[in-house]
């Protein structure tokens, strides 16, 4: 019965964390700012921080089946 709400939320921390480290790196490549009024290394190291985070708690919650 928990397996369910474990595969949503996993899929789910996969998805945005996938999709916001795809979506840094791009902007970072095309040289254009992560964040508004932030440096683009700080803003780079927080976003990327973040997808990490997310991608790990995807791996946790998927782990947990």
């Amino acid at each position: 019965m928990e397996s369910g709400p474990a595969i949503f939320a996993g899929m789910v921390f996969a998805l945005f964390g996938g999709a916001l480290l795809v979506w840094t790196g791009i902007r970072l490549r095309r040289r254009e700012p992560v964040a508004d009024g932030v440096s683009r290394v700080a803003s780079a190291a927080v976003a990327g921080a973040a997808g990490a985070v997310a991608l790990g708690l995807a791996g946790y919650c998927l782990g947990r089946l």
